[in-house]
Parts: C-alpha cells; sequence; structure tokens
C-alpha cells in the first residue's frame, strides 16, 4: 500500500521571538528646503556626520525618499 502525503508543511518554529528593530525614519524629497538646510538638520536630528547627511541629501533628491534612521520607536519619534 502507498502512503499519501498531504503536501502541508509544517512551518519550523525557532525560539528566537525578537522582532529586531522595526522603526525607520524616512526623508522625502520637497521643493521647499535647499541642500544646505537638508544637511543641517540631518546632522542635527540623526547625529550623522556632513558626509554622510550630504549624501542623504543627494540620495532624497535623487529617488525621492530615503531612510535615514532605524531605532526603537522613542527615538524615531524624537527625530520626526
Amino acid at each position: 500500500m502507498e502512503e499519501q502525503t498531504t503536501g502541508i508543511v509544517d512551518p519550523k518554529i525557532e525560539d528566537d521571538t525578537s522582532v529586531g528593530i522595526p522603526f525607520k525614519v524616512i526623508l522625502y524629497n520637497d521643493d521647499i528646503h535647499t541642500f544646505d538646510e537638508v544637511i543641517v538638520q540631518l546632522i542635527k536630528a540623526v547625529g550623522c556626520s556632513f558626509e554622510k547627511a550630504k549624501d542623504y541629501a543627494f540620495t532624497v533628491h535623487v529617488k525621492g525618499q530615503a531612510i535615514v534612521y532605524y531605532g526603537e520607536l522613542t527615538a524615531c519619534l524624537k527625530i520626526t
């Protein structure tokens, strides 16, 4: 007699239930702020270097948006 399978696969359940860092701050492009203004505010808000802020500003200009910060919700809310 041939054994039949149902095609259902039991999912592997891991003990690690940590979520990681699910929150992020996204900067969107606009036609109001200058590159210099955006760079200065990124340095203040995110605490990044001038070069990194310049990279973020350029990415936002070209792509329309960029993730500028990952972290806990309370930290992200302080940035926005």
